[in-house]
C-alpha cells in the first residue's frame, strides 16, 4: 500500500500546485535560447539534490525517529537556502497545499503533527518537508521516496518546457528518460546526508533568473 500512496502523491493530478511552477525555466526562455536538458541536469545535481531532496531524506529520518525538533530545523534551513522570494513562496505554498490534502486523505499522526506545527507558525512547511513527513508516516522507504520526488521534479520541468514550447511531447519524454542518471546521482547525494548542514544549493544563475522573473511583464508560471 505504501507504493500506491507514493504513486498518488507524485501523480500530477494530486493537487499540490506543481503545474504552476517552471522552476526558473520561464525566465531562461524569456532571456533567449535555452538547453533544457543541460539545465535540468544542473538543477538536479546542484539545487534539487542537495536542497529539497536532502531535506526530504533528513525529515523522513527525523519523523521516523519522532524527532520533531529536527524536522523544524531542517525545514527552517531549507527555507533559508532558497534565496529568491518567488522560490521560497512557491515552496511553502505548494507544501501547505499538499499538507492540507494529504492530511485529509491519508490522516496519519505524522501529518497531523506537522499540520499543528505549520499552523502555529513554528515551521514554514516547505514542499519537500511535507513529502518527507508523508512518506515516513506511510512507510515509503527513504530511497524510494527521494527517487520518486526527484523524478516528479524532472517531470514537472519537462512539462513546463512543453508548455513554453521549448520541447514537444516526444522530446519531453526523451529528456525525462535521459535524466535518469542525474536523478540517481542526486538521490545518492541526498541519501548520504548526515545532518542539516549537508543541506545546501549552489545555483547563482538560476537565482538571478528567478529574481528577474519576479519583475517580468508577462508570466505564465509562478516561478
Amino acid at each position: 500500500m505504501s507504493l500506491l500512496a507514493q504513486l498518488q502523491l507524485t501523480d500530477s493530478a494530486f493537487p499540490g500546485g506543481l503545474y504552476t511552477l517552471s522552476h526558473g525555466l520561464e525566465a531562461y526562455a524569456q532571456a533567449g535560447p535555452v538547453d533544457v536538458t543541460a539545465l535540468l541536469e544542473d538543477l538536479l545535481l546542484h539545487a534539487a539534490g542537495p536542497g529539497d531532496a536532502t531535506a526530504l531524506v533528513l525529515v523522513h529520518r527525523a519523523v521516523t525517529a519522532g524527532d520533531w525538533d529536527a524536522v523544524v530545523e531542517v525545514d527552517r534551513r531549507l527555507h533559508a537556502v532558497k534565496l529568491g522570494r518567488e522560490i521560497r513562496a512557491a515552496a511553502t505554498r505548494t507544501g501547505n497545499q499538499v499538507l492540507r490534502t494529504a492530511a485529509l486523505v491519508f490522516a496519519t499522526p505524522e501529518l497531523a503533527r506537522l499540520s499543528e506545527l505549520v499552523e502555529a507558525r513554528t515551521t514554514p512547511g516547505n514542499h519537500a518537508v511535507v513529502l518527507g513527513t508523508a512518506y515516513a508516516g506511510l512507510g515509503v522507504p527513504e530511497g524510494d521516496a527521494v527517487t520518486g520526488d526527484l523524478y516528479a521534479f524532472a517531470a514537472s520541468w519537462v512539462s513546463a518546457a512543453v508548455r513554453l514550447r521549448r520541447l514537444d511531447f516526444r522530446q519531453a519524454q526523451a529528456t525525462l528518460h535521459g535524466a535518469a542518471g542525474a536523478i540517481g546521482r542526486a538521490a545518492a547525494h541526498a541519501l548520504a546526508a548526515r545532518g542539516p548542514l549537508d543541506l545546501h544549493a549552489a545555483t547563482p544563475l538560476a537565482d538571478t533568473m528567478s529574481a528577474a522573473h519576479e519583475r517580468a511583464e508577462a508570466r505564465l508560471f509562478a516561478t
